[in-house]
């Protein structure tokens, strides 16, 4: 049975904050692992990634077999079922079309001092993305993550998607040609972190590397952060949903669902004003979940981490919500719009009882890449700017200086560094001769 909590009761805030503070993650301690891994591919490049790649996935390469060639690609996607083909392209339009309007503009302008100020935007020039492998990979995350890379104008975008044991999925390939994917390697865990961040003999290194993947990649992208960037190091998956009395129990139910199916230590709660909601809720969970392939893992995800508090009113609920921050919320309540303006940090939010969040995963249009772990307090999801640099743009007239030049001078001068102050005042000087 999930926690069961109401907001009047005399422990509520107690209860509250032990859910907000409990540790999902359950990850071994693999930093050590994870360094030696990186300072081997350093040193031997592809030697070291293809040792590790045939003792961790059991599939022998070279550097020639390292990645896909387009006869490979051209094979496995042409046995794509039309409906599957259909259904994904549809979502890379989609995708397309939402990232584009992200693309924000250059500004200059010019000051009555005469001063020329702006700034300008322009794409990193490689990315990484790193989907995890095997036949339970996700060609949704290939396009949300490659989609932005390629709307933001990055020139060489490739793909480590490892194939334990040669197990492909031809839908990965497809996502990735839709998206415009240069290469595809059949590479993964830190050791493909390591060969995206600083390259080897085969693999060129690239900017920023994006993706999500299991707790040896994100402690591979922990360490290599600052040589490369990275998207965020993400935990698991979340939804918290926002109901009142008019919502249907088991539309409610099967998407708290969603989400507790994809880990055990994912998390779903539900908030409502109604109590009779809260128990029908609860009830219909228990009987979907007797129907999911994945039980197992739903049912103890909403056993250990699931939740359901009754609160006094649907502002209570908004403040709630923010206090969990959650990475995906739905506003199933009559009046979305209105319950909207009250919540400030979510990583998505889901309008409506016609809008779960399933949509959001795959053909919604805005990006499923989003921030886990209460980080939706700091932090935004994927977007086409995670693969922008704004570059700032001055250009100072003789008049502008003049006019801003001296003040320029009594700062450095009262931080104590002489050349910047001189830097300045040899051109007054100049000028003023």
């Amino acid at each position: 049975m999930p926690h069961f909590l109401d907001s009047r009761a005399t422990d509520f805030e107690a209860r509250l904050e032990a859910l907000l503070t409990a540790k999902r993650e359950d990850a071994p301690e693999v930093d050590e692992t994870v360094a030696r891994i990186i300072a081997d591919v350093r040193a031997r490049g592809d030697d070291a990634v293809l040792e590790l790649t045939e003792r961790f996935d059991h599939l022998p390469l070279t550097p020639d077999t390292m990645a896909f060639s387009d006869d490979e690609i051209d094979a496995a996607i042409a046995g794509v079922p039309e409906d599957e083909r259909t259904a994904l392209e549809l979502a890379a339009s989609r995708i397309s079309a939402y990232h584009e309007r992200q693309l924000p503009a250059d500004a200059r302008w010019t000051e009555d001092t005469g001063a020329s100020l702006g700034w300008r935007w322009t794409a990193v020039s490689a990315a990484g993305l790193y989907v995890p492998g095997g036949l339970a990979s996700y060609p949704s995350s290939v396009l949300m993550n490659a989609i932005p890379a390629r709307v933001a104008g990055v020139r060489r975008l490739v793909v480590t998607a490892p194939t334990p044991r040669g197990e492909i999925n031809p839908l990965v390939l497809l996502a990735a040609r839709l998206s415009g994917v240069d290469t595809v390697y059949r590479i993964g865990g830190a050791q493909a972190i390591a060969a995206l961040a600083y390259g080897t003999q085969t693999i060129a290194p690239v900017d920023k590397i994006t993706g999500p993947g299991n707790a040896f990649v994100a402690a591979a992208k922990r360490r290599v952060f600052g040589r490369v960037g990275i998207d965020m190091i993400a935990g698991p998956s979340e939804i918290l949903v926002i109901a009142d009395a008019m919502a249907d129990p088991d539309w409610i139910a099967v998407d708290l669902l969603s989400q507790a199916e994809h880990d055990e230590s994912a998390q779903s709660i539900l908030l409502t004003d109604s109590a009779d909601l809260a128990r029908a809720v609860a009830e219909a969970v228990e009987a979907r979940l007797a129907t999911l392939p994945r039980r197992e893992i739903a049912g103890a995800s909403w056993r250990d981490y699931g939740a359901v508090i009754t609160v006094r009113s649907l502002d209570e609920a908004a403040e709630i919500s923010d206090r969990f921050a959650p990475e995906h919320l739905e506003l199933c309540v009559e009046d979305p719009e209105a319950l909207l303006p009250k919540i400030t940090h979510a990583g998505a939010i889901f309008l409506g009882q016609w809008t779960p969040e399933a949509i959001g995963d795959y053909v919604g249009g805005p990006n499923h890449v989003l921030p886990t772990a209460r980080s939706a307090r700091f932090s935004s999801g994927l977007s086409v700017m995670d693969f922008l640099k704004r570059t700032t743009i001055a250009a100072m007239t003789p008049e502008a200086l003049s006019a801003i030049g001296p003040a320029a001078e009594t700062l450095a001068t009262s931080e104590g560094l002489g050349a910047h102050g001189l830097s300045v005042r040899l051109r007054l000087d100049k000028l003023n001769r």
